[in-house]
């Protein structure tokens, strides 16, 4: 398990999330804050990663 000093780790048990926004397959924009108080689920990917892009289409 990774140390808390671990700057790979350190914003992700306990501390707020980092402000953020990002597109939509439509292109609109969504603020993580936008969903304060739901639960939200995140799913990153190299662009060059095909089968992990082809799940999200």
């Amino acid at each position: 398990m990774a140390k808390a000093s671990d700057p790979m780790t350190s914003n992700i048990v306990g501390n707020k999330a980092p402000a953020f926004t990002l597109p939509d397959r439509d292109g609109k924009k969504h603020r993580l804050s936008d969903y304060k108080g739901k639960k939200v689920l995140l799913f990153f990917y190299p662009k060059d990663d095909t089968p992990a892009f082809a799940l999200t289409q």
